[in-house]
């Protein structure tokens, strides 16, 4: 395979539905920015097990955590939504 060639990322994970998408958008933002949910919690002032229940699509994300969670992030908050 050729760098430049891509492959749909749904081809790689199908068992991935919709509603896990904020969840794993909230993870792997902050697995890339090197943040615990802890750290996390601390900076956007949501509690650490709501981030750990919204990660694991227990708990719906919300416009107004999306947007904490997309500034502390460095992120458009629209990928938790």
């Amino acid at each position: 395979m050729e760098m430049n060639d891509s492959i749909p990322w749904r081809d790689l994970y199908p068992d991935v539905q919709d509603s896990e998408l904020p969840g794993l958008s909230l993870r792997g933002s902050r697995v890339k920015e090197n943040m615990t949910q802890k750290q996390l919690a601390r900076k956007t002032g949501v509690s650490q097990r709501h981030i750990s229940e919204m990660e694991r699509g227990i708990r719906p994300i919300g416009k107004k955590h999306a947007r904490l969670f997309g500034k502390a992030l460095n992120v458009g908050y629209t990928v938790f939504l």
